[in-house]
């Protein structure tokens, strides 16, 4: 175990060192300034409510998860495996007394850490935000199902990221997974629209899985469903990933 929190720490500060986490921090707040400006401006150009205090945290979630931060989950998978392979860092890496498994899993805790990290700054910021700018429409219910909403989106994200790590292990150039991921990433949008019946089992569609528990009456149903695909897909990519990783020749 001792071993394992080392090879985590070390993921986390190779993380932070290159700057991603503030870059993904410096873009969210100007997602957020720019929404709320959006929103003030209907308000008082067109006298319409907008947003409450509590939506608009939800509203900035929408974006964010669909977006920002699938892309820089991407680059910071990609560049934990395909990057690290391309730059012969990993050779270092592997020489540390620290099994491969051990390895594998403490640079997974690492982007789930990454995620959700980045998921409560911007639940707090947009929060903060929407208080701020309606302070009146503030409720303890509205604020529960803002936190649930942001919590929960780490379960998709997290498969999200064992299947962009797989690819980043079949490849040695890190642009390459990046391109490629890029591209299966449009082309499951573009099916979700086309093949509507069957956007449920899309893995793009299951990061907007937060929706299912804003339901006044929760759908419990639907949100097992979609827990046991997510299951599926994380335990086989991760299986398959793991087994790329370890075959791996330095």
């Amino acid at each position: 175990m001792e071993r394992f929190k080392a090879a985590f720490i070390n993921e986390i500060e190779k993380i932070y060192k290159k700057k991603k986490a503030i870059v993904l921090v410096i873009i969210s707040l100007v997602v957020i300034a720019l929404g709320q400006l959006m929103i003030t401006g209907v308000r008082i150009g067109l006298g319409v409510r907008g947003a409450s205090s509590t939506e608009f945290p939800i509203l900035v979630l929408s974006v964010f998860v669909n977006t920002i931060l699938p892309l820089f989950v991407a680059l910071v998978s990609i560049d934990m495996f395909a990057g690290e392979f391309s730059q012969n860092t990993m050779k270092i890496i592997i020489t540390r007394p620290v099994t491969r498994l051990k390895l594998f899993s403490a640079k997974i805790a690492a982007v789930a850490f990454f995620a959700i990290l980045n998921l409560l700054v911007v639940m707090i910021l947009s929060t903060l935000t929407g208080f701020l700018f309606n302070s009146v429409s503030v409720t303890a219910a509205g604020l529960i199902r803002i936190v649930v909403s942001y919590l929960i989106t780490l379960i998709p994200v997290v498969t999200l990221a064992l299947i962009i790590i797989f690819f980043a292990n079949i490849f040695r150039s890190g642009a390459a997974s990046f391109f490629l991921v890029i591209i299966l990433f449009v082309v499951f949008k573009v099916m979700e629209f086309v093949f509507p019946q069957y956007s449920s089992l899309f893995i793009t569609s299951m990061l907007n899985w937060y929706n299912l528990w804003l339901a006044d009456v929760l759908p419990f149903g639907k949100i097992l469903r979609q827990l046991l695909i997510m299951s599926g897909y994380a335990i086989m990519f991760f299986t398959a990933g793991y087994y790329l990783f370890d075959k791996k020749d330095l």
